[in-house]
């Protein structure tokens, strides 16, 4: 769980299929939310989503540093079909280059 100010919090959750995502609260309101499964060693990025209410306040790049952070602590190697998260893994290789499966 990473924790961006005092009631807010992000987290990932994964069911017992490895499927689930990275979720962004404000206390029990969602704010957005990156879809991701994982089967392995790799962890798929699906979707990323920021709900209105929450845009323009960075949130999509705090959902893709929680899951990069989950990724190393797992040694997982991410997929990531979404194009959010493609393009940012593109803008900054240096900083996703270990665990980028490209």
């Amino acid at each position: 769980m990473i924790k961006f100010s005092p009631m807010d919090t992000i987290d990932v959750k994964l069911d017992e299929h490895g499927r689930g995502g990275v979720y962004a609260m404000e206390g029990d309101d969602q704010l957005g939310e990156m879809e991701i499964s994982v089967a392995g060693n790799e962890l798929t990025v699906y979707h990323t989503e920021v709900f209105p209410k929450a845009e323009g306040k960075g949130l999509g790049k705090k959902l893709l540093a929680a899951m990069a952070d989950h990724a190393r602590k797992n040694g997982l190697k991410v997929i990531p079909l979404c194009p959010f998260v493609h393009a940012q893994f593109k803008r900054r290789p240096e900083e996703f280059d270990d665990i980028w499966k490209k």
